[in-house]
């Protein structure tokens, strides 16, 4: 028996309607879309053709419920409100779906996407991920990591949230890279509320917001464990930033271990708390983060853009200044501590540091405390 139908619809509403039926998974219906030839012929599908795809009765009575009318006539208006919101539907099988997607398994059916997808199509792109609650140490090297792997023509893929999510977007930004931010919730939804200024300069500046969830999707907890799936997924590698023992970072790193990528993660001070889950990835055998050099050209080979920019530092400064500015590279160091470890007298000390500073190269974040600018 067919159902009725609306004959002037078009085949988006047809795939919006498939795309957001809940209780049957994305690669089952990536399977029925593709023995259908499209989800209009699902929709009008025959009883007697429901045997012969091989769905099964928990499969036909979903799509028994979902087959009315006004189901139909809600996707309609759904469709409208995506376009003039400037929201584009990416199905798996289509050209516009990102290649890599298709590589993982519990792919998603359908993206939704503001802003640009064409670099996660096409291009390098790296996920930075790690704690909502950070250091400015971890949001520091967050963002510096990023900015200089975007300027290299490397994507930035995180999951806008505190932290170092958000640090590493902006770093990104910073450079004129492309940035793209996996959310849990409707592309539609800025979450969390206080980075909607992020939110929009992503999209201002050629990034794209992507989900798979249906816009107006609320940010449920549910929903972030499986998008990490996707961050990892569209990534060729993942940088963990700063973790604890306990981070949702590893959910990340999980995912991106079973699809096969490579997982880097940064050393941190000591007795930080927040680095205690880097270090435990890095003892399991994860890359060491070392410079954004050493992991352009061991990743993509790339040795040229950022090693030269490097040398051409290091010429600029001298023996006793380089001995000082390396002290600093990892962490923020006292006056006593950089006479320690370095062996120079406070007074020579304090003008190597002016003169550091102002070469642009370290600054002081308070009374005596020195850090570099990267």
């Amino acid at each position: 028996m067919r159902m009725k139908e609306k004959s002037n619809l078009s085949d988006r509403v047809y795939e919006y309607w498939f795309a957001c039926i809940r209780g049957i998974s994305g690669e089952r219906k990536y399977c029925l879309r593709k023995w259908f030839h499209s989800a209009r012929e699902i929709y009008n599908i025959e009883e007697t053709d429901f045997s012969k795809s091989g769905m099964t009765e928990k499969e036909r009575d979903i799509l028994y419920g979902q087959r009315k009318l006004q189901v139909l006539e809600e996707a309609e208006e759904k469709v409208k409100r995506m376009e003039k919101q400037g929201i584009c539907m990416l199905l798996r099988g289509e050209d516009v779906y990102p290649a890599k997607l298709t590589q993982i398994s519990a792919a998603p059916y359908a993206l939704f996407v503001k802003g640009n997808p064409l670099p996660l199509c096409t291009g390098k792109c790296m996920a930075v991920v790690g704690a909502r609650v950070c250091t400015d140490y971890g949001r520091r090297y967050a963002a510096r990591y990023a900015r200089e792997l975007a300027g290299a023509g490397v994507g930035i893929v995180s999951g806008m949230a505190h932290g170092v999510d958000g640090a590493a977007h902006r770093g990104a930004l910073d450079a004129g890279g492309y940035t793209a931010a996996i959310l849990g919730c409707g592309v539609d939804i800025c979450y969390p509320r206080e980075h909607i200024g992020l939110y929009e300069d992503i999209l201002r500046k050629g990034g794209s917001i992507l989900s798979e969830y249906p816009p107006g999707t609320p940010p449920l907890p549910k929903h972030f464990p499986a998008r990490n799936r996707i961050i990892s997924g569209l990534s060729d590698a993942v940088l963990v930033m700063e973790a604890g023992e306990r981070s949702g970072s590893f959910i990340t790193v999980d995912r991106a271990l079973e699809q096969g990528k490579d997982v880097y993660a940064l050393p941190g001070p000591a007795d930080s708390r927040l680095s205690l889950g880097c270090h435990e990835l890095i003892r399991q055998g994860a890359g060491i983060l070392i410079t954004p050099e050493s992991l352009l050209e061991e990743a993509y080979g790339i040795v040229t853009y950022l090693s030269e920019k490097s040398k051409q530092k290091k010429i600029m400064l001298e023996s006793r200044e380089n001995m000082v500015y390396s002290c600093l590279r990892l962490n923020p160091r006292s006056l006593q501590q950089l006479s320690q470890e370095t062996g120079i007298e406070i007074k020579e000390l304090m003008e190597c540091l002016v003169s550091l500073e102002l070469s642009g190269a370290v600054e002081e974040v308070s009374k005596n405390y020195y850090r570099t600018c990267e």
